[in-house]
């Protein structure tokens, strides 16, 4: 038995029939397996085993294993799927994970996530590591999350308000519906969302779909537009990713009105860059005069955080390029609260913009 240094000499000796990569996360490079493996190539039955609690960004080496180790995983399900006696891969891989929209302090996440838990280690042991513990540190250490560097705030998206504005129990009143859609910038996903004036006078905001792609939200809309009858589908202009969408959508029958100043139910809401800008500083305003409620749901909630924002002229916009997360979902809601203000006016008879102040 030996040790070796994480050193570009160490390691290259004598063949080996066993090697331990232990704490993992703080290699940033592969040269302790570079050193390993070519030991155990004459050795029948060598094996050379890893292990770690999660890393950070900077745990370059890890990283790759446990993204490989998760594709083995997939490949294996996918071919079991296909023929109960397909082979193995040669490779054996454990790990233990808690996804962020499970929660760091529910001892449920913890008996999930933490194999030595009840044996060695107690439900009180790991509550007292909580308490003093950085969160991110506590879900690198226990959770097993990669522990990413902390962005500086955003100081136009009120983001420490949120969780203040959840509400499992708020719905969309019927008739007091807007829709509004948003593509991610690479396109890789689309959401929609509503927006409702409810009695309170609150606006009610949730998102109704997510998806990869494009493809699929033409006909979404469309089939919503039927059942909710929304005073507006809003969407933002040509230079924006879903402006591509606009075409499509009137081909689909959901049409600009032909006089803005007496829209139908359900025309597009074609927003310019002042209309943006506007419905920013708008939802800003909202979540910290507490007007708005959401239903925490997992894909909004990592937009408002994960937000960041550009300057136009003395104001500002969503900035889908620099912001941490795919931001369509915020984008989509902030869109469709726009449009309920806007067009709500001049389709619902007993509507009083003032109420969305309250």
């Amino acid at each position: 038995m030996g040790i070796t240094a994480n050193t570009e000499k160490a390691g290259h000796g004598p063949p080996l029939d066993l090697g331990f990569i232990d704490e993992a996360f703080a290699h940033e490079d592969d040269r302790l397996e570079q050193a390993f493996s070519p030991a155990m190539l004459t050795r029948k039955m060598a094996q050379l085993w890893w292990a770690s609690a999660g890393g950070t960004t900077k745990s370059v080496w890890l990283n790759k294993k446990r993204e490989k180790g998760r594709e083995l995983i997939e490949a294996l399900w996918a071919a079991l799927a296909e023929a109960p006696e397909a082979p193995r891969p040669r490779a054996c891989y454990f790990e233990w994970f808690a996804p962020d929209d499970m929660d760091r302090a529910d001892p449920a996440t913890w008996r999930a996530t933490l194999p030595a838990l009840g044996y060695t280690v107690t439900e009180e042991v790991i509550a007292a590591e909580l308490e003093k513990m950085d969160p991110a540190e506590f879900d690198r250490a226990y959770l097993n999350r990669t522990r990413k560097p902390t962005p500086p705030v955003d100081p136009n998206v009120p983001k420490e308000t949120w969780p203040g504005l959840a509400d499992a129990e708020s719905r969309p009143v019927a008739d007091r519906v807007a829709l509004a859609v948003d593509v991610s910038q690479d396109r890789g996903y689309s959401s929609i969302a509503a927006a409702s004036l409810r009695a309170d006078g609150r606006v009610h905001l949730e998102v109704v779909a997510r998806r990869p792609g494009t493809d699929w939200v033409v006909p979404a809309l469309v089939r919503l537009r039927s059942l909710w009858r929304p005073v507006a589908v809003a969407i933002a202009s040509a230079g924006a990713p879903a402006g591509s969408l606009i075409d499509d959508l009137v081909a689909a029958g959901i049409e600009v009105p032909k006089d803005k100043e007496h829209p139908d139910r359900g025309d597009l809401a074609v927003m310019r860059s002042g209309d943006i800008t506007e419905a920013c500083g708008q939802i800003a305003d909202a979540m910290r005069q507490g007007t708005v409620r959401h239903l925490d749901q997992v894909p909004l909630t990592a937009a408002v955080n994960g937000a960041r924002t550009r300057r136009n002229g003395d104001a500002w916009t969503l900035d889908r390029t620099n912001s941490l997360v795919d931001i369509s979902p915020l984008c989509a809601a902030t869109f469709a609260r726009w449009a309920l203000l806007i067009r709500g006016p001049h389709v619902i008879d007993d509507y009083d913009i003032a109420d969305s102040f309250a």
